[in-house]
């Protein structure tokens, strides 16, 4: 006999896939804005990078398509940061694009909270 899984109840671990996502992805947001204000040597952006990759490709996956695009955004940015390709607006932009991703994480948080 072959249980079949449809509706609410696929529905429910999938939002709980998601919430689990995004407290993870606020921890990571916290850790960018954090090594951000560290400094500028390369391990700080290599994790850096390694924290905007991670969320591209996790954010993309639970459907959240603008936690991925900001994630890339700052990804490619700080790579450009570790070969010395910065301009003046290189920091500004990296910044604004951690706003939105925090703002992205916490409008699903809300979206996905329990009614």
């Amino acid at each position: 006999m072959q249980i079949r899984r449809t509706g609410p109840i696929v529905d429910f671990e999938l939002d709980e896939l998601k919430r689990e996502f995004l407290a993870e992805a606020e921890d990571k947001v916290r850790e960018i804005e954090q090594m951000l204000e560290a400094g500028r040597d390369s391990a700080t952006l290599d994790r850096l990078a390694y924290l905007a990759h991670q969320l591209k490709g996790a954010g993309g996956s639970y459907g959240y398509e603008r936690i991925s695009s900001e994630s890339a955004a700052i990804e490619k940015a700080v790579e450009r940061m570790a070969r010395g390709e910065t301009d003046d607006g290189i920091e500004a932009r990296i910044q604004q694009h951690v706003v939105n991703l925090r703002e992205e994480v916490q409008r699903g948080a809300r979206e996905l909270a329990p009614q």
